[in-house]
């Protein structure tokens, strides 16, 4: 009924919603904050473009937060709806490998531009910050694959 690339991009945003839900559930767990490795690369790639952040103190701290995430929204999708033109080009690989493909599709597309933009280095992370970040990125990934796979 729908296209792949759109269910593609649905399972995606089904995906968000594990990833999100898997890493506020650490935070609850571990008694962690919130990383504010998103509105760091929002406001470095704002400046990288020339495009500037409108706000005082109390406007533009939220305008970043919320550009970070919609931006993690938008490539959890994005992530999706490839994943969803892999299978429509034939890419046809048991759950468990599209599963993981999907879920180091996002974490790379995550973490590369927050690499370039110099906001983490991956090098420096500690197992502890590897675990943080591979687990819900696993969940985006089982749950994506999963539900594309529903749909089918």
């Amino acid at each position: 009924m729908w296209s792949p690339l759109v269910r593609g991009a649905l399972a995606g945003a089904a995906g968000t919603t594990a990833l999100n839900a898997v890493t506020y559930l650490d935070m609850v767990l571990r008694g962690r904050p919130a990383s504010s490795t998103p509105e760091t690369s929002i406001d470095r790639l704002s400046a990288a473009v020339g495009v500037p952040i409108p706000g005082d103190e109390g406007h533009r701290p939220n305008r970043l937060s919320g550009l970070g995430a919609l931006l993690a929204i938008f490539i959890g999708i994005a992530v999706g709806a490839g994943y969803g033109l892999a299978r429509q080009l034939g890419w046809r690989p048991p759950l468990a490998l599209g599963a993981a493909s999907a879920g180091l599709a996002a974490m790379v597309g995550a973490s590369a531009p927050m690499t370039v933009l110099g906001v983490t280095d991956p090098r420096t992370w500690r197992l502890a910050d590897w675990v943080a970040d591979v687990v819900p990125h696993l969940a985006y990934g089982v749950v994506t694959a999963a539900t594309y796979r529903a749909t089918e």
